[in-house]
């Protein structure tokens, strides 16, 4: 009994220290949050953490909007983006179990219009490649075709048909929000409900994720709603948050770090809630290991030396950091950026929230695994990443003088068609250019005489796009035959739309 008690004694003690050590940290974490924001020029952010089934932290930092100056707290909505793409891969976890769906069933077996350019890949996808980025297609390829078009979810998947391919298939990594739309789209195909009320009805609801909303229509007036923001001359403007209703699968959902929490719990419980089995272990490990391998560049390895292994789940980043394995995503949106993190052997998962273009979910994210998980810190990570960013900016390009264009405006002018997306109009008024595309309304603007036949392109529109250029392409009778647009940005290739000119 004596030998008993004092083993209780001891853990007693053992707790206590841990829970001084965490609480320590915490508040360190706190003041550094707070700093960074500063740093970082942050509007707003919300941030969690997740430890062995209790949310230990959740605050908001800074404003929702630069314009009404309401402070940000933990029930603050935010868009999530890409960090959906996990629901879609557990919500065919749970049809997985259900016995209605297998991860290696052909896609074309569940949806008979799926198609891509190569025949053999359209025939042979499986469900399982939707969800890891291996369809042979390069990163982000296609997503010119939803953002902010009235392209339906139909049609954005029938004219992924002319995408080129830039590697084999299951060849190499390349991220894809079209395919996880397909994913999608399966739902409905086996299920008769719509990915959206399957989503809320199966996971959000049972969890308690009671904010958190599927689509931009949802969003009202006064309900705690942070808004995306630009950068604009060393400062911020607010922008419209952007329906992503066609590629929602792949990045729809809108909530706050109090209901993501609820998300963290239930990944880091298996798939658990309460005595409620959501989806199985095995489904868990089915989507925490590695598909689809990738390469670790050299200045990971410089910045992340206990990084050694890097690859793709179904529907999460997987990699490992001081010895421990990371299941992680990110999640980028107009003016938003997130980031989500969890090391399932600490039972440990955070979340951040932020309503800016930056690197700051990023950051704050490893300086918190360094702190939760005891790592002596070495790198200010919040500092060390904002020198990332910062460095070798691009030289400004300059036109060269004393052109002009080969002919009079008005025969730029006119009707141009891309399989790939469909029309743009490009008319003259007044002495410029002006330019709309068909299916984005946002997308139109003017275009001002740069060199040659080479036009400045400027949104007309309040968007995180920068402005770019269109040459216009004569045929051998003198005439535009056709436009190439190029707008420098990491996020939308507008080089893979070759727009011909109609008679």
């Amino acid at each position: 009994m004596k030998r008993g008690i004092l083993t209780i004694l001891v853990l007693s003690m053992a707790i206590s220290v841990f829970a001084q050590k965490a609480t320590k940290t915490i508040k360190k974490l706190d003041l550094y949050y707070a700093e960074a924001l500063k740093e970082w020029n942050v509007p707003g952010m919300a941030i969690a953490i997740v430890k062995d089934g209790e949310i230990i932290f959740e605050k908001g930092y800074g404003v929702k909007s630069i314009n009404a100056k309401a402070p940000v707290d933990q029930h603050s909505l935010f868009a999530v983006a890409s960090n959906t793409k996990a629901l879609t891969s557990a919500s065919l976890a749970i049809l997985v179990d259900e016995g209605k769906i297998n991860w290696d069933d052909k896609v074309q077996h569940y949806l008979p219009e799926f198609q891509l350019s190569d025949p053999y890949v359209s025939a042979n996808m499986t469900i399982r490649d939707l969800l890891c980025h291996r369809s042979g297609l390069a990163t982000f390829s296609g997503d010119l075709i939803w953002y902010g078009s009235d392209h339906s979810r139909e049609e954005v998947i029938r004219r992924a048909r002319f995408l080129e391919p830039k590697y084999g298939f299951r060849e190499h990594y390349g991220y894809q929000n079209i395919m996880f739309l397909a994913a999608g789209q399966l739902i409905p195909a086996v299920t008769g409900q719509e990915w959206e009320v399957f989503v809320r009805e199966r996971i959000l609801t049972p969890i308690g994720m009671d904010r958190t909303l599927v689509s931009t229509t949802e969003l009202r007036k006064g309900d705690n709603i942070a808004y995306p923001h630009n950068d604009k001359n060393d400062g911020h403007v607010e922008i419209e948050y952007v329906n992503w209703d066609n590629i929602a699968p792949a990045g729809g959902l809108i909530s706050s770090v109090h209901d993501w929490s609820q998300w963290l719990k239930l990944q880091l419980n298996t798939g658990k809630i309460d005595t409620t089995q959501i989806w199985s272990p095995e489904r868990t490990n089915d989507m925490w290991q590695v598909h689809t391998p990738q390469s670790i560049a050299n200045w990971t390895k410089d910045l992340f030396p206990s990084n050694t292994f890097k690859g793709y789940g179904l529907g999460w980043e997987l990699s490992n950091i001081h010895g421990k394995k990371v299941v992680a995503h990110g999640g980028g949106y107009d003016g938003m950026i997130s980031r989500t993190v969890m090391v399932p052997e600490e039972n440990l998962g955070i979340v951040i929230l932020t309503n800016s273009i930056s690197y700051i979910s990023y950051a704050l994210a490893y300086e918190t695994l360094d702190r939760m998980l005891g790592h002596k810190v070495q790198n200010d990570w919040s500092t060390k990443f904002k020198e990332l960013v910062t460095r070798n900016p691009e030289p400004e390009a300059k036109p060269i003088p004393d052109t002009k264009p080969s002919l009079a405006l008005l025969d730029y002018a006119g009707t141009y068609d891309c399989d790939v997306y469909g029309k743009c109009e490009v008319r003259v008024i007044g002495d410029q250019l002006a330019f709309q595309f068909a299916h984005t309304s946002i997308f139109r603007g003017t275009l001002r005489h740069w060199h040659y036949d080479t036009f400045q392109l400027n949104w007309g529109t309040q968007m995180m796009l920068p402005s770019g250029t269109v040459q216009f392409v004569l045929g051998p009778d003198g005439k535009v035959k056709e436009m190439q647009i190029d707008v420098p940005n990491p996020d939308f290739d507008f080089t893979e739309l070759e727009f011909k000119k109609l008679d």
